[in-house]
């Protein structure tokens, strides 16, 4: 892939700000941003989650989808180019599809339970939120993992820290 990453970055980040775009062109949802509290000042109660997803619902869908590539990618960016081999692309996609297996789950449950009115909980939240709440956190595992088991092979590996060590003794040489 080599240079062309930094176009796929900039082109997912293109459709993101015309995503965002089309989002603020939407069509507004009355009491969209909720509606007082009957029982507590300053509190809000939302209004019709059906309604105010109706405009914006897949465009948010497909900003959260690019989001999760514009992640992948610039992880990707952080490795050096003659280093992203094809076993680092292979992962990385792995880790993309795992994002937005958890992704469509969030966003899934959230429409079915705005089509039926009613949820299942797991691990004391909806099935929904316990998606965000426990997924969220489970979907940057991989990247975690890459960074920590694949260090040497694909951030700072041998090589670097000699050359590294070179630049260093080179540079006390010259400041004696």
């Amino acid at each position: 892939m080599g240079s062309k990453l930094i176009y796929v970055i900039f082109a997912t980040v293109l459709l993101m700000a015309g995503i965002l775009v089309a989002i603020c062109l939407a069509e507004p949802v009355a009491n969209g941003a909720g509606l007082a509290h009957p029982q507590f000042n300053g509190m809000r109660v939302g209004g019709d989650g059906a309604a105010r997803l109706e405009h914006i619902g897949s465009l948010a869908f497909a900003f959260q989808a690019l989001l999760l590539l514009l992640i992948v990618c610039l992880s990707a960016l952080g490795v050096a180019e003659q280093r992203r081999s094809t076993e680092l692309w292979a992962y990385m996609g792995g880790t993309l599809l795992f994002s937005l297996f958890i992704w469509w789950q969030m966003y899934s449950g959230h429409q079915a339970f705005l089509e039926t009115g009613v949820t299942s909980y797991f691990m004391g939240f909806p099935v929904a939120t316990a998606w965000q709440v426990y997924g969220t956190w489970l979907a940057a595992i991989p990247l975690i993992i890459l960074y920590s088991v694949g260090f040497r092979k694909f951030i700072f590996t041998d090589e670097d820290e000699q050359k590294y060590q070179q630049l260093l003794e080179s540079i006390a040489a010259k400041s004696e």
